[in-house]
């Protein structure tokens, strides 16, 4: 039996690999879409013995199917946003305390003491719908900061630009999370010249304005928050973890978090680090849904296991990722 502890205390490679190994295991028999995924690629679960060998089940899957590895009552259905009409993943979460344990103990490693900061939120796409794992995750964050100033802002920018100046004249440590359309719709509203906030933004245009590369995002975000770099969540409905970037777009996972990046034209081939390919994460903390994901994003690892996230496929691009779509 595999526990959070066993997860959450991975100290090295070595330990990852075995824990990853006997997730693998678990899921292929107790995860019914991933047993039929691993079977249709002729893959026998006795001759995996390391992390490449592991099949990784698109993300698309959570869009179609009930991706779980047990019978256990679902405690929380996470789901992805989306424009009307269009098909979103749902990640059916049969305990939740494993998410809490997660991103609380994520954030601890990269952020320090969550009561060092206050948290303020500018999040208006994922406050409008149900179902959002970030808020989820946000607003406990804010409750755990246990500060009174911490708290959600929709489109009231008026009274969350006084606060900012307020906080940030008072020394106050403060982390703004922001999706980047919100983030770059209140810095047209005031420049700020902020001394002890860390902006961190999620991703994502969400339709209301033109995607932007990195380089020229963090740039303008820089500029007009008056910061010399830009954090970054990296996170997404069908996991439990989160990996940050604390500027220079460069992602660092937590020790249960690891990515292999695959060759576009061969989704069962991996490519050398450096080299752009698609991102596959293991997320040991999945242990109940999937722990092993080929996403559509875009991306290159390092040789010290950070990566980079780089764009998407598009929808015509996918090829070996979509290997059995049922």
């Amino acid at each position: 039996m595999i526990t959070s502890s066993d997860i959450f205390a991975i100290s090295s490679q070595k330990q990852f690999e075995k824990i990853a190994l006997k997730v693998f295991r678990f899921q292929y028999e107790n995860n019914l879409v991933y047993q039929e995924f691993c079977n249709f690629l002729k893959t026998d679960p006795h001759k995996v013995k390391s992390l490449q060998q592991i099949p990784f089940l698109p993300i698309q899957f959570f869009k179609s199917h009930e991706v779980v590895s047990n019978t256990n009552p679902i405690q929380e259905t996470f789901t992805s946003s989306g424009t009307t009409g269009m098909i979103t993943s749902k990640h059916l979460v049969t305990d939740v305390t494993l998410y809490e344990e997660s991103y609380r103990k994520g954030f601890s490693e990269f952020y320090g003491n969550i009561e060092d900061y206050v948290v303020l939120a500018l999040l208006p796409s994922y406050l409008e719908r149900e179902g959002s794992s970030l808020i989820y995750m946000v607003k406990d964050l804010i409750a755990l900061s246990n500060h009174p100033e911490s708290g959600f802002y929709l489109h009231n920018h008026d009274e969350l630009i006084a606060k900012l100046i307020a906080l940030d004249q008072a020394g106050q440590n403060v982390i703004l999370i922001g999706v980047t359309f919100a983030l770059l719709d209140l810095i047209e509203n005031h420049q700020f010249q902020l001394q002890h906030t860390i902006i961190m933004e999620t991703g994502g245009m969400k339709g209301k304005r033109k995607e932007m590369i990195r380089e020229e995002l963090h740039e303008q975000l820089c500029k007009g928050f008056g910061v010399s770099a830009i954090h970054s969540e990296y996170g997404m409905t069908e996991l439990l973890s989160q990996a940050y970037s604390l500027g220079n777009g460069v992602f660092e996972c937590p020790s249960w978090i690891q990515i292999l990046v695959r060759d576009t034209e061969d989704a069962l081939t991996y490519i050398q680090d450096g080299k752009t390919g698609g991102i596959n994460i293991i997320d040991l903390a999945n242990i109940n849904s999937c722990s092993f994901i080929a996403t559509q994003d875009l991306g290159k690892k390092n040789p010290n296991n950070s990566f980079e996230v780089l764009g998407r496929f598009d929808n015509s691009d996918i090829r070996g990722c979509n290997l059995m779509v049922l």
